[in-house]
């Protein structure tokens, strides 16, 4: 009996034990509490409510990233805060170590109590875009300016100066965000923190139970690194490029010509005026009425087309390429595709001319010398000029000369006039010739001839001389032709190419390109945009 009294005292103690335990287990893991002696930033939070907990470290962020902070940028200060500098503040880690200690069993949310960590710190990022918004582009601009390129000046006597270029300030990002990052606040100034915990709790307890001394945070100021923005262009790159005198020049006239085809002349001049070709560059004629078309606009003026004058728009372009044309073979440079018109022109001799047929007919060259090559335009006292600069041999010196080797006959062709008596005629438009030229370049070094080049074999078509007979006339019924070809054919023209230039002194072996999957008309528009307009 003794026994038996022993042992159902021994079970009922440990039943009152077992119940004491777990009674203080689930009162300890249910506690909804910070546990002890829990810091986050240095300020205590221990054994407060969980939602004020969290209310508080909210708090704490919004403090910190709201906190003043200078930027001294030279000597212009700009107020800000650390949020606007891209500093933020993330308390989501603690939040989630705080939830796990209601979650799970009993026995895990005791563990994760009695296991949470004493000493907390807020997660700190830095966002340099957020940074860069408080001092953007435009804001840099007005506080330093803009950098300006060296500019190569060309005088009235074709010698070469230059114009230094600006360089300017700008805020160096990569140090300037490493210094935010560096300075970043990781605990509140004293007088936050004090008023912090005044609101929230009684004053803050070291993990000893010492009160800490608070200390205000004194006035920050940042000073944003600067680094040297040079321009784009500077002096010493333009002299790199080698452009060293004037190489060579060439003029044509403009008088006689209209206003609408000045205007484009004009247009096309100052579309080239400046050009700077790299060694083994292409010019390319179409690029540049492309570009002028685009930036001026084309007016009215004649244009050639079926080997006639005729209204269109965009008439006189050619004269630019032709001056061109002719600066470039007494460069010396290579021509890669170049034809004459199917009309002589004015302001050229026959066979230096250098037309252009959008899609089929283009004027291109390539600068075959080491250095770069300028090209200088200019409209001024009824001439246009076109000048070369660049860095070529000063005793190696081109002319060129053009041989007519054959005139071709203007023929007649006959049309009907009803009204005219029997074996009558009338001349309704007289005829023009036509020619063959070949046109050839002489290199001469120190002035004595070395080499002479066959530059091309241009054919002109003769232009008919119209007639007009009576319709039973025996010479022709109704119209007709003798004495050679009508004219009017773009084919007539042959001095040129397509593609690159191959190894032949005869530029007449060349075609000329045509638009892709369309052939050539029978009569082409030259020297101008648009037409016929009648």
């Amino acid at each position: 009996m003794k026994k038996l009294h022993l042992v159902t005292i021994l079970l009922s103690s440990l039943l009152l034990l077992g119940s004491i335990f777990f009674g203080a287990l689930f009162l300890y893991a249910n506690r909804d509490t910070v546990p002890a002696a829990v810091t986050i930033n240095g300020v205590d939070i221990s054994d407060m409510e969980r939602s004020e907990a969290i209310a508080m470290v909210e708090e704490m962020i919004r403090s910190l990233e709201a906190e003043k902070v200078v930027v001294m940028v030279q000597q212009t200060e700009v107020d800000s805060t650390w949020k606007q500098l891209g500093v933020q503040y993330d308390g989501n880690h603690f939040f989630d170590a705080l939830a796990r200690l209601h979650q799970g069993t009993l026995w895990e949310r005791a563990h994760a109590r009695w296991h949470f960590p004493n000493i907390w710190e807020l997660n700190i990022t830095f966002d340099e875009k957020i940074l860069r918004k408080l001092f953007s582009p435009a804001w840099e601009q007005s506080q330093f300016g803009r950098p300006a390129n060296a500019v190569r000046l060309i005088s009235a006597a074709d010698t070469i100066t230059y114009l230094p270029g600006r360089s300017v300030q700008r805020i160096d990002w990569k140090t300037f965000g490493a210094l935010v990052r560096k300075h970043s606040p990781v605990e509140l100034s004293g007088d936050v923190k004090d008023e912090l915990q005044r609101l929230h709790k009684p004053p803050a307890r070291t993990p000893g139970g010492q009160s800490p001394q608070a200390k205000k945070r004194s006035r920050l100021i940042l000073e944003a690194p600067l680094y040297i923005l040079q321009p784009e262009v500077t002096v010493e790159r333009l002299q790199q490029q080698g452009i060293e005198r004037k190489v060579t020049q060439f003029t044509t006239d403009l008088q006689g010509s209209g206003e609408g085809r000045r205007h484009n002349v004009e247009a096309a001049a100052r579309t080239i005026h400046g050009m700077v070709l790299a060694p083994g560059d292409i010019f390319d004629y179409e690029q540049v009425i492309k570009a002028a078309e685009d930036k001026y606009g084309f007016r009215e003026a004649p244009v050639i087309f079926g080997g006639k004058l005729v209204p269109g728009v965009g008439g006189g372009i050619c004269q630019v390429s032709s001056t061109l044309y002719n600066a470039v073979i007494l460069a010396g440079l290579d021509i890669v595709e170049r034809r004459n018109h199917t009309l002589p022109v004015s302001y050229v001799p026959k066979g230096l001319d250098a037309t252009f047929a959008r899609g089929y007919i283009n004027f291109r060259f390539r600068n075959t010398s080491a250095r770069h090559l300028l090209i200088h335009s200019e409209v001024k006292d009824d001439q246009m000029t076109v000048k070369l600069f660049g860095n070529m041999p000063d005793d190696i010196t081109y002319e060129v000369e053009s041989i007519t080797t054959k005139t071709i006959p203007a023929p007649n062709k006959y049309v009907a006039n009803p009204a005219l008596s029997p074996g009558s005629q009338e001349l309704l438009i007289e005829g023009k010739p036509g020619y063959v030229v070949e046109s050839y370049r002489i290199k001469k070094i120190a002035g004595k001839p070395v080499d002479k080049t066959k530059l091309s074999r241009d054919t002109y078509p003769p232009q008919p001389t119209v007639i007009a007979i009576r319709g039973d006339d025996s010479r022709g019924n109704g119209s007709g032709s003798s004495g050679g070809s009508s004219g009017g054919s773009s084919g007539g023209s042959s001095g040129g190419s397509s593609g690159e230039k191959t190894n032949t002194n005869d530029a007449s072996e060349k075609v000329s390109p045509k638009a892709p999957g369309s052939e050539a008309p029978k009569a082409i528009l030259e020297d101008g945009v648009g037409g016929p307009n009648f």
